[in-house]
């Protein structure tokens, strides 16, 4: 009821609806207006995952090319460190295939993606006969100069790569920052040398299946087991019977190791120098590593316990050592 001396106010029917559609008209809106919004922020968030994934998968694509004097190598990543890598041997390459590509660049990977920009570098391609380890430490020296701009922050050398690194720190420190020796020293058992010494030779001379059963004497070692090996051997050779590298560098490389003796050298290396290495491992035994060690005047050693020569090359520790100690 309304108050005394007051009309009863009156709305008809069809304002009053005319009203109610209004409102819910603005609503409608609102809620389109709210929903192209959504979409909009959603739209433009996947744009930039797609463009962050696609800048991540151009980071971790090889760019591969030959230097000027003649060395193979694979640039990963775009960051504002330069690490080079120097790979094992005897013999290095970037495979054509894409699998054994992805294998082989797998070990620098991690480099790329904690900012470096890396370099993969293989030995130059028809060295002459006699290179020695030293000869290819100043190939490495060229490459940095070349096409480095003289400098880079880390080198890691790995196995018979640790060899070369150990003379590219020796004769040229002022090219880089940190030397790394992942699995390398001074010098090699005499088991080691030959082992790889065959290994070269059976791959320089086509004999793939004996290479292949060589190849198996650093996972499954012993007279005892010289049957499974020769059994295995063709399988095994066959990974090598696609490889393009010289024979006559494989027989360079592997003369090269034979004569390898660097202990001379090790007190004129003036970088800090990370040595890792396996207490099991047959080429670089721990009285070698010590040795190595001792006459390095700053090393630090990391030991990898109950690990060999290819058990610690294939764990992964080698990029996480790396990363924490150049940190």
């Amino acid at each position: 009821m309304a108050p005394f001396g007051t009309r009863p106010s009156r709305v008809s029917s069809g304002g009053l609806m005319a009203a109610t559609t209004h409102r819910h008209g603005r609503r409608r809106a609102a809620r389109l207006v709210g929903a192209f919004a959504l979409l909009a922020a959603i739209g433009a968030a996947l744009v930039v995952v797609a463009r962050r994934k696609r800048a991540g998968a151009d980071a971790f694509t090889p760019r591969v090319e030959v230097s000027d004097n003649g060395m193979e190598y694979a640039a990963l990543g775009h960051g504002p460190k330069t690490l080079l890598f120097i790979p094992g041997g005897p013999g290095s390459e970037i495979p054509t295939g894409g699998f054994a590509r992805k294998g082989i660049l797998a070990q620098v990977k991690p480099y790329a993606a904690a900012g470096y920009t890396v370099w993969h570098v293989c030995r130059r391609q028809d060295m002459p006969v006699g290179h020695t380890v030293a000869d290819m430490a100043n190939d490495y020296a060229q490459f940095i100069r070349d096409e480095l701009g003289g400098h880079v922050d880390v080198v890691v050398g790995e196995s018979y790569g640790g060899l070369i690194a150990i003379h590219l720190a020796a004769d040229h420190a002022s090219l880089m920052d940190r030397v790394v020796l992942a699995l390398a020293a001074a010098t090699i058992t005499a088991s080691g040398r030959d082992l790889d010494l065959r290994w070269a030779q059976a791959r320089a001379e086509g004999r793939f299946d004996d290479a292949g059963a060589i190849a198996l004497e650093y996972v499954v070692p012993g007279d005892e087991m010289a049957g499974l090996r020769r059994r295995l051997g063709p399988l095994i050779g066959r990974m090598f019977a696609q490889s393009h590298i010289p024979p006559g560098d494989l027989l360079v490389e592997g003369e090269a190791e034979a004569a390898f003796d660097a202990r001379e050298v090790l007190g004129r290396i003036t970088v800090p120098v990370l040595l890792l290495c396996g207490d099991n491992d047959r080429f670089f035994t721990p009285d070698i590593v010590r040795e190595t060690a001792a006459g390095i005047p700053d090393c630090t050693v990391v030991w990898f316990e109950g690990m060999g020569h290819v058990r610690a090359a294939s764990s992964g520790r080698i990029p996480r050592e790396v990363l924490a100690w150049v940190r």
